[in-house]
Order: C-alpha cells, then sequence, then structure tokens
C-alpha cells in the first residue's frame, strides 16, 4: 500500500502557515486546527520548513516566552524530511521511526499534497491488519 491510501481518507484542506509569521500564531493555529505540526510554505507554496509542538516546548524552555514574538523561519525545521503519495507505507514508516520525527509533508515536485502523521500511518496499518485477519477467517471458514 502506499502513501496516497492514507491521503484519500483524510481532508483535503491543507492547513499551513508563512514563515513570516509570529511563532505565537503558529501556535494558535495548531491550537485551533488541533494538529501537532504545521508547515511553513513560500509564498509559491512550497514547503519552507515545519514547526510542531515538540519544537515549540524545547524551543520556549531554551528561550523564555519572548520567543514567542519571532517569527517562525527563526525557530522552524527548515531540512523537511517529505515523501511522495507513491511511497509505500512501511518505507514511510522506517523513514519515521529512524529520524524521530511524527509528520511527513506529502509532495509531488515543489507541491505539497497534505501531510501524514505517525498516527495516520498507524491507524492505517491497524486497520489493515484487521482486514488481513478478517479475510484469513474467511478462507478458513469456507475451506
Amino acid at each position: 500500500m502506499t502513501v496516497s491510501a492514507i491521503l484519500q481518507g483524510k481532508s483535503k484542506t491543507l492547513i499551513t502557515i508563512s514563515p513570516d509569521v509570529s511563532l505565537t500564531e503558529a501556535v494558535k493555529s495548531l491550537a485551533e486546527h488541533r494538529i501537532g505540526a504545521i508547515v511553513a510554505v513560500d509564498p509559491l507554496g512550497r514547503v519552507a520548513g515545519i514547526i510542531s509542538e515538540r519544537d515549540v516546548v524545547r524551543i520556549l524552555g531554551e528561550k523564555g516566552p519572548a520567543v514567542l514574538t519571532e517569527p517562525v523561519s527563526s525557530v522552524m525545521t527548515r531540512t523537511v524530511v517529505t515523501c511522495t503519495s507513491d511511497e509505500t507505507i512501511p518505507s514511510v514508516m522506517e523513514r519515521m521511526t529512524r529520524g524521530r520525527f511524527r509528520h511527513v509533508p506529502v509532495v509531488d515536485g515543489d507541491r505539497m499534497l497534505g501531510i501524514i502523521s505517525i498516527g495516520d500511518v498507524v491507524k492505517f496499518r491497524v486497520e489493515e491488519m484487521e482486514r488481513e485477519s478478517a479475510a484469513l477467517r474467511d478462507y478458513i471458514m469456507t475451506a
């Protein structure tokens, strides 16, 4: 199965921010949309960085509340690991585990298609295993 299968079950609405907004605005957006990470995009819609709840907590711990007035660009992760919709779910899972991050933007060239979380991946894998288990039970019952 590929990442596109996960994207099909998700909202098509992309929640992004400009790298120029304050960290306070980013935190408000995370809370408002109940999401764990938000992608910063440049004026052409290309991925410029990402900031997660963990990043916010870490930077607040390091620099204190004054950092909330700084632009997202000063604290975001600029080297963003992305994937494409045709990548396999196990390969993306492995990359997320190895890199110890929970969110991966899905891109097609420079265009962002969506974002998947480790929760999305785990949910998909559990559903896949349940389908396989049901198919095996049905096979055994009819054999």
